[in-house]
Formats: C-alpha cells, sequence, structure tokens
C-alpha cells in the first residue's frame, strides 16, 4: 500500500533530529582516592570485566549481563559513582515493572527488576543497544490489527487513512524490514483526528525517556510495532511527532560507535583507579 506524502521507509534510520542525549555533554565521574580502593576489589573487577565484555560487544547480538547482587556495599558504590546516570530511561509496565537506566556510558545500562512471585529483585548491568526486555515485552498483550473503523467522530478526517497505512505496514513487516515513518507533524490533521488516532492506536508496555538539550519521549503502540515518537525543544514544545513500524525506533538504540567510545572512555576511568 503506498504511504501518504509525509511518510517513508527508512534503509539506514530515519534523517531526522537525532535524539537528544547526542547533544548532552560526557563529563568523567569523580572517582575515590587510591586509598579508598582498597576495599573495593570486587567492584573493580566488575569495571574490567565490563570493559571486556564493552570490548567485544557487537551490536545486534545478544546483550551481555553482569550481576551485581555479589557486591557488597562499598563495591556498589564504587561502580554507581563511575559509571553515573545518563540521559535515557525505559519503564516496562506490566508483570515486572521493570526498569533501566542508561549509565554516563551509552550503551551500558542499569536493570532494577524488582522481586516476583517466581524469584527476588536483581540489580544487574546490561551491555546493548536498548535493553533486551524492550523487544521481548513491549508488545505482550497487543494486537496486529486495530479492527472495524465504524462510525467517525464529527472533525475526523485522516485518522482513517493513517490507520489503514499503520495495518498494511504492521501485516508486511518482518525483522529487519527497515522502519516506516509517518510524519504526524507535517500531516494536515484535525484535534479530533489525533484524538481518534490515539484512542484507536492505544499504549503498549514500554516508555523510553531521553532528558538533555530538549527531551525525546518514544512510546510503544497498542498495535504490534507500532511505536509513538516525539521530539521537544528545551522549552519543552512538540517540535516533531512520528509513528514509527519497526521493532525499536532507531532514535533509541546505542550505534557501535556508541558502544566504542564507551569502552574508551572506562578504560580512561579504569586506569584513573589504577
Amino acid at each position: 500500500m503506498p504511504g501518504t506524502p509525509f511518510s517513508v521507509v527508512v534503509e539506514e534510520g530515519p534523517d531526522y533530529l537525532s535524539m537528544p542525549k547526542g547533544m548532552a555533554t560526557y563529563q568523567a565521574p569523580l572517582l575515590p582516592e587510591p586509598e579508598e580502593l582498597e576495599d573495593c576489589a570486587a567492584g573493580l573487577d566488575l569495571l574490567r570485566r565490563l570493559h571486556d565484555v564493552l570490548a567485544e560487544h557487537r551490536v545486534g547480538q545478544p546483550a551481555d549481563i553482569l550481576d551485581l547482587g555479589p557486591l557488597d556495599t562499598l563495591d556498589r558504590q564504587l561502580v554507581d559513582q563511575t559509571l553515573g546516570e545518563g540521559e535515557v530511561s525505559v519503564i516496562q509496565q506490566g508483570v515486572e515493572d521493570t526498569r533501566a537506566q542508561e549509565t554516563r556510558l551509552a550503551g551500558v545500562w542499569r536493570l532494577h527488576v524488582p522481586a516476583s512471585d517466581s524469584g527476588a529483585g536483581r540489580e544487574l548491568i546490561e551491555v546493548a543497544e536498548i535493553p533486551s526486555f524492550v523487544r521481548d515485552t513491549a508488545f505482550l498483550g497487543t494486537t496486529e490489527t486495530i479492527g472495524p473503523v465504524g462510525d467517525l467522530p464529527d472533525g475526523v478526517m485522516n485518522a482513517p487513512a493513517l490507520i489503514a497505512e499503520i495495518e498494511a505496514k504492521v501485516a508486511e513487516w518482518r525483522p529487519g524490514t527497515p522502519a516506516h515513518i509517518i510524519n504526524l507533524t507535517l500531516l494536515p490533521m484535525t484535534e479530533q483526528d489525533h484524538a481518534y488516532l490515539d484512542e484507536r492506536l492505544g499504549r503498549g508496555r514500554a516508555t523510553i525517556l531521553s532528558r538533555g538539550y530538549g527531551s525525546c519521549r518514544i512510546v510503544a503502540g497498542g498495535i504490534r510495532q507500532v511505536w509513538w515518537v516525539q521530539h521537544f525543544n528545551s522549552d519543552d514544545r512538540l517540535i516533531l511527532s512520528t509513528l514509527e513500524v519497526t521493532d525499536v525506533p532507531i532514535a533509541a538504540l546505542a550505534a557501535q560507535e556508541d558502544i566504542d567510545d564507551s569502552r574508551d572512555r572506562l578504560a580512561e576511568i579504569l586506569e584513573a583507579l589504577g
């Protein structure tokens, strides 16, 4: 099915405003004094293992996971101080309400998996372009079709055509299919169109938030492989709103060069730690 004049197929990622985290400036951590490291051998060992993981990791391969559970308080403090907190957070709403926070090293994520009937809570480090639970759970319980349109509310004009386009692209989607992007900012949409589209597409389980120079909000839709992507400027004004049919929008993913840069930065930190 042909797209609207404002929808595109992206072979190598969308050619529009990049994720705000790219505009943020990396800040090296404040490191402890050498004498403070004497009781942090396990924490240092974990950071060295993390560097080895970053050196070997390639985007597209399964995530690499390190467990923080065995670390005592001092070792955990060293890891916390070294990795810090980055610009991107991920929330999975559902069975476990798993949360992930990117560290100051892009592609290195801190995961909190709360306790549940299936086991105790866990604190993990995951190296990946996006935490693996995003792909695993973002669309649990969603459908591939939106269903019959029925009677349209007054003022709805272009939303039904967009829904038909989205359903067709979802039906065509397979792993590796280029992203199909509909730029809602440029389309002639009424308020009723936006409200109707929001109601019919709904929401899935995953929300990805980036803050920095402006912000980006990425929310899984209630239809499989459909994502809402919104970019805001530093005044919190919406400047770009799109719908994307893809596994995960490229704006949320760490690139291989991000992983490599994180490897080099961690090497510098480890050298400073001695």
